[in-house]
């Protein structure tokens, strides 16, 4: 900040002062030069949810701007080995922008019994999975979280069992769907997530 504009009061305090004030200033963006914007969070991202190891609150506003796969999980499910792809994925491709979001949920077959503390040390212990997990939810029904809502009114499709996946693009907008058939290796999934991270907001 050019000292010759500083308002007239700032004359009055002492040297110390007038920089810590016009250091502040700067960092308010009041004067100084614009700091580089964070990408804008869209709808899809602006929700809340508890992470599984700690249970403390989770913005999914902090992965604006990446390629998000959700996936509904489940610990005792013929799907539940897929938990090894999905971390694959989520080590090649992490420094890309992609991010693997796990819910675990009890809707079908009652798969994913046990308690939060229950699935996260099954998770680990046995996959060792390292991206995000959050709290037990529900997909599907009445009490199906906002973000499953918001997935399935933009795609038309809800999932139909464990390890359902849904695709979103780095601007929050685009969304694709994909069975729980579908194998995280799968060439051709695989391929659309490439696609996905090349393209650039």
């Amino acid at each position: 900040m050019n000292a010759s504009r500083l308002p007239p009061f700032f004359h009055a305090l002492s040297r110390q002062a007038a920089r810590a004030l016009a250091l502040a200033v700067a960092c308010l963006g009041l004067g100084g030069p614009a700091m580089a914007a964070e990408p804008a969070c869209p709808a899809l991202l602006q929700h809340r949810f508890d992470r599984l190891q700690d249970e403390k609150p989770q913005s999914l506003c902090q992965y604006s701007g990446k390629v998000v796969l959700v996936v509904n999980t489940a610990s005792f499910c013929g799907f539940t080995k897929q938990y090894e792809g999905l971390e694959a994925l989520h080590a090649k491709y992490q420094s890309q922008g992609l991010v693997v979001l796990g819910f675990p949920a009890n809707d079908f077959g009652s798969q994913e019994p046990g308690n939060n503390q229950a699935i996260a040390e099954f998770c680990e212990n046995t996959f060792g999975v390292k991206f995000p997990m959050f709290s037990k939810t529900s997909v599907v029904g009445r009490d199906t979280n906002p973000l499953y809502r918001q997935l399935a009114e933009k795609t038309g499709e809800t999932p139909r069992w464990n390890f359902h996946k849904y695709l979103i693009g780095r601007d929050g907008q685009t969304v694709r769907s994909y069975a729980s058939g579908v194998d995280p290796k799968n060439p051709a999934f695989v391929k659309d997530i490439e696609k996905f991270l090349s393209t650039k907001l």
